[in-house]
């Protein structure tokens, strides 16, 4: 599948806030040397990235990047893969909860189990459905410029 600009960006913008965490660490003196630094710098980062999908929505579309190896941060070991990326998700994001107030991702695992799961599946087909929809209305949008 070849990668769409958007992803292309998305992926630069991840980078690019990882790499300004780090040298912010730096700067402060108080970068460590492991191996995880280098991703959860942000652990403490007040300033996170607002969603306006719930909490299931927000883990389907990342489980759905993640699974699809559109996003990752160990191609070769999925089960750390899918550790680091629940760890980025609860240190970097907030979900839309009751009455569209911005809440921390405090554990996402219960509902990235629930979209791996064949259980949810209608669920998930529901929400594929409004994305494809999502980005059909945007193409159009770009056609019509």
């Amino acid at each position: 599948m070849k990668k769409t600009k958007i992803l292309d960006c998305l992926d630069k913008l991840l980078k690019h806030e990882s790499r300004l965490i780090i040298l912010e660490r730096i700067f402060k003196g108080s970068l460590k040397d492991d191996s995880y630094s280098k991703i959860s710098a942000s652990a403490s980062n007040p300033c996170r990235c607002k969603s306006s999908f719930s909490k299931i929505e927000f883990a389907n579309l990342f489980y759905i990047l993640m699974d699809e190896e559109i996003l990752f941060f160990q191609k070769c070991d999925k089960k750390n893969n899918r550790i680091e990326f629940q760890k980025f998700l609860e240190n970097n994001f907030t979900y839309s909860g009751k009455n569209d107030k911005q809440c921390e991702i405090k554990n996402i695992s219960k509902e990235f189990a629930e979209s791996k799961g064949y259980t949810y599946r209608e669920k998930q087909i529901e929400f594929l459905n409004l994305l494809i929809f999502r980005f059909q209305e945007r193409k159009s949008r770009i056609e019509n410029w």
